[in-house]
């Protein structure tokens, strides 16, 4: 790695404080229909978990909490963590304006152990959240130490082949496999997409085989897995909606792989699990 890639916590920091004013303003996140009662998740990650009410749950990579609150809305006592200490900020007001009592940790997940020693029902992430991380068997490994037994992570992201193409999907740039750390300079947001703030960034690609394997390292059993051929958001250029809340790249419809989710489980102790048998 570069020195700039060595630097990625602070350069990713800072790139995600640049964004939160302008994503907490924007028409993407949409906060005053949020503060009305409307919900930001998406029916992806909604049809995989169970019922939440009364269950604990840890929401990694949590921005300005929006996600978050929504789960406290299903009535789980969740917890939010972000590395960018504006969005944290950010996520406290809302909270307070929601009248909802999650709680929030301003931290890199790879240090959350300095901050937090709790176990959860259920942990979740979903959408541009691994590809700031360098290391996933430390991500996975995280994972599996804060699930209860039994406990389930819930977790949809973008699908890596997206991120092998350039920022206009005009051609194919990145290799699809975990290689070098992408370090990029872009102009706006993808929520604020005319916003004059300039924006660097340092980013991994992960394969399917990564992720898989990594969470498989750990012992979590995989008990879902979906690939899905569009996204719910408008986030990438060249969009076209092609039903309410499902995106395409225009000229490439239905033929990519946009988003996959998945459940995994940690399994119980061989002991509990007899104890249910007889």
């Amino acid at each position: 790695m570069g020195a700039k890639a060595d630097e990625y916590l602070e350069i990713n920091r800072a790139s995600w404080n640049k964004r939160v004013a302008s994503h907490y303003q924007s028409e993407f996140y949409d906060v005053a229909s949020f503060l009305r009662g409307k919900t930001s998740l998406n029916s992806i990650e909604a049809a995989l978990w169970p019922n939440l009410q009364g269950k604990k749950v840890l929401h990694l990579q949590c921005h300005f909490g929006q996600d978050t609150l929504s789960l406290a809305r299903l009535g789980a006592d969740v917890l939010g963590v972000d590395l960018s200490d504006k969005a944290i900020a950010q996520a406290h007001a809302l909270n307070e304006a929601c009248k909802l009592k999650a709680r929030f940790i301003c931290c890199d997940i790879y240090s959350l152990e300095e901050h937090l020693d709790e176990q959860f029902d259920l942990v979740f992430s979903s959408y541009g959240t691994i590809g700031w991380l360098p290391d996933l068997e430390k991500w996975a490994n995280l994972i599996a130490r804060y699930l209860k037994p039994g406990g389930q992570l819930v977790f949809a992201e973008f699908h890596p082949v997206l991120w092998m193409y350039d920022n206009d999907f005009k051609k194919i740039e990145y290799s699809y496999f975990k290689a070098d750390p992408i370090i990029e300079k872009e102009q706006g947001t993808y929520a604020a997409k005319e916003e004059e703030i300039e924006i660097e960034t340092v980013s991994w690609n992960h394969s399917l085989a990564e992720v898989l394997g990594s969470l498989r390292q750990t012992g979590l059993q995989l008990d879902t897995f979906q690939e899905f051929d569009y996204s719910p958001y408008n986030c990438f250029a060249n969009m076209v909606e092609i039903a309410p809340s499902r995106f395409q790249i225009k000229g490439m419809e239905a033929k990519l792989p946009m988003v996959y989710a998945l459940v995994a489980v940690k399994e119980k102790p061989l002991s509990a699990r007899l104890s249910r048998r007889f």
